[in-house]
């Protein structure tokens, strides 16, 4: 084994290493019969420079806080990411070869961060570099460290505007440290991209969007070490560079065809390309370490992400956010209230907001802490995978937009479940409960859809104190967070200092002989809880259940209403019918193996059009009024 920790590896010695990884992204994907090999093939000289010569990275310390940051937005060339692990040393032959894509394995078919080299999951094309934004606004503005984030991309993945989102706003934010790197092989799934190897067309809309961009022969050495050198010493601008290469690169048989995109080399071929490639190698090169503490001298490790981040400003105290039982305020301004506490307590909170911070109160953060708050505009995609790259560093960001745009951005919410990132959404101005702006702005889907991701939280406070609470909660709660704020100023239930913990709900009427359960949250509790004084002036005792909690919900007292009222439960919702609140209690009550059940479920079942909240809650039947009603009605049809 030849071993060479040098930053001067010479480029022959960098040509021997570019076709080491074109042979084992061959044998890995051959072994297991599946995989990228020619997306591999393209790309493997762009990386064999840029670890050798380029990226500042310990390979033995990968959480260094000073180490660069190597994102693949291209996944799906996993053949080439795990030859390049391979390469530097961090996992052997036989992983490689035993590993790839096999069930329990650790070398999936597409990067995740179960490897601490991989900061993110890709493999949804047009994420890697949105992503990449976040992690280079951290290292400017934050952390203020001297990394470099490197991307690499795939052509096919310029058709996506969220790669345009991110140039947009990595040029707003001048983000010299970010490089994005263009596989620009011209064959996509099915046959050419777009642009196919138009590199001027590629390069005009890049430079558009504010970016610096560089033109390379991607299979050019030498001349991809000076494009990676000038990338590393731009002032103000993101840097593209456009790299024309050859997809499956150093195989004649396959070199440039449209018909071996995601298809392994049989045998046969793979051993015919191996031949032809040189054979086997066993280099391992790594590059250049991160850079020292400022002294000449290198400093010690920083291992943890969530190392305390550079701050300008001085942070005074908060005032803790509270407020008189009864008086009226809307949940979407105690969130602002609560953030901007939480950012006093917290320097490791961080804020992005879609362009109406002053609408989700986002805003009171921003005034409070401007060095700590990034405007994303009307890029709901861009804000959740900055979010989701702050996160990366160590940063706990809470992102917030109008519930109904979050749905733009599901494919990045779901990615980050799989990042296992800690993102924290907030959407306000949820259900028709919003009144006369109509369907487009309101959200009807926003539980479901985050219900819906793996390990997800999803939180729904119908009054301040609920939602200071828990928007404290979120700092600390793993994986995706939702918190669904309400336009509309309700009455205060809670009085300063009760308690919510997530899982949980709060029961607010409660007797030893209730004869129907009435399960709310947010608007809805309020409609409830009218419900149950209206019915207790016939005779009819209700018990008024707080929802706050949807995911995970609080099932041992949903079972014992059950148990304590028959089965008769009355669910009213603001969401349609599918996949919020009824069915959260529904799922919780069968899952337990409740029966008996009497359940009248009121949802949004039919398409809102404008009106006033008042006017929309009676039209959809989740009023007061019609929570009456269903309840009279299961006791009826007893």
């Amino acid at each position: 084994m030849t071993t060479t920790t040098s930053a001067d590896v010479d480029l022959a010695t960098i040509a021997q290493l570019a076709a080491q990884l074109r042979v084992d992204s061959i044998r890995s994907s051959t072994s297991v019969g599946s995989g990228h090999p020619t997306s591999s093939m393209s790309a493997a000289d762009l990386l064999a420079v840029l670890v050798t010569r380029h990226l500042r990275y310990d390979w033995d310390n990968p959480h260094d806080a000073r180490n660069d940051h190597l994102i693949y937005s291209k996944g799906h060339a996993s053949p080439l990411v795990y030859s390049v692990f391979r390469a530097v040393g961090v996992i052997s032959d036989e992983e490689l070869m035993t590993g790839y894509r096999r069930f329990g394995q650790r070398l999936q078919g597409h990067p995740t961060p179960v490897l601490p080299w991989v900061d993110v999951a890709t493999g949804s094309l047009g994420q890697g570099l949105p992503d990449g934004v976040g992690v280079a606004l951290a290292g400017k503005y934050l952390d203020k460290k001297p990394y470099h984030v490197w991307v690499l991309c795939g052509d096919s993945e310029f058709a996506e505007g969220s790669i345009w989102e991110a140039l947009d706003k990595a040029s707003y934010y001048q983000l010299s440290n970010l490089v994005a790197i263009v596989d620009v092989n011209r064959l996509g799934q099915r046959g050419e991209t777009e642009l196919g190897w138009n590199l001027d067309a590629y390069k005009a809309r890049a430079e558009a969007f504010g970016a610096r961009v560089l033109t390379v022969d991607g299979h050019d050495l030498t001349a991809i070490d000076h494009a990676f050198t000038a990338a590393a010493q731009s002032d103000d601008k993101p840097t593209v560079i456009l790299a024309k290469t050859v997809k499956g690169k150093g195989f004649s048989e396959v070199e440039d065809s449209p018909d071996w995109h995601g298809k392994p080399l049989p045998p046969d071929m793979a051993e015919r390309a191996i031949a032809g490639l040189g054979g086997e190698r066993h280099l391992t090169l790594r590059g250049l370490l991160p850079h020292d503490g400022g002294d000449g001298h290198r400093a010690a490790p920083a291992d943890d992400r969530a190392a305390q981040p550079h701050t300008t400003q001085t942070v005074a105290p908060a005032t803790p956010a509270t407020y008189e039982v009864g008086a009226k305020v809307a949940t979407r301004k105690a969130y602002g209230d609560a953030l901007v506490v939480l950012g006093a307590r917290d320097p490791k909170v961080v804020a992005l907001d879609g362009e109406v911070s002053n609408s989700t109160y986002a805003s009171e953060f921003a005034k409070a802490y401007p060095d700590r708050y990034f405007e994303m505009f009307i890029a709901e995609q861009q804000m959740v995978a900055a979010a989701t790259g702050l996160a990366v560093r160590g940063y706990r960001p809470y992102a917030s937009t109008f519930a109904a745009f979050l749905t733009r951005a599901y494919d990045f919410i779901r990615m980050g479940a799989i990042s296992g990132v800690g993102l924290r959404l907030v959407g306000s101005h949820a259900g028709i409960e919003i009144g006369a702006d109509g369907p487009s702005q309101m959200a009807l889907e926003d539980l479901a859809m985050i219900r819906a991701v793996h390990g997800s939280t999803v939180l729904y406070p119908a009054d301040a104190t609920c939602t200071v609470a828990l928007t404290s909660a979120m700092a600390t709660t793993p994986g995706i967070s939702y918190l669904r704020t309400t336009r509309g100023s309700y009455p205060v239930l809670y009085p300063d200092g009760e308690t919510f913990a997530i899982g949980s709900s709060k029961t607010l009427r409660e007797t030893d002989h209730d004869q129907v359960t009435l399960i709310g949250a947010g608007v809805t509790l309020h409609a409830a809880l009218a419900a149950a004084d209206t019915l207790a002036h016939q005779g009819i005792t209700a018990r008024v259940i707080d929802a706050y909690s949807i995911k995970p919900i609080d099932s041992t007292t949903l079972a014992a209403a059950a148990d304590a009222t028959a089965g008769r439960i009355v669910i009213a919702e603001d969401h349609h019918p599918e996949g919020g609140l009824g069915s959260a209690v529904i799922d919780s009550l069968t899952t337990d193996g409740i029966t008996g059940l009497h359940i009248t479920h009121l949802a949004v079942r039919d398409m809102p059009g404008s009106g006033t909240g008042d006017e929309l809650l009676a039209w959809a039947g989740i009023d007061a009024n019609h929570i009456t009603t269903a309840a009279k009605n299961l006791l009826t049809n007893r």
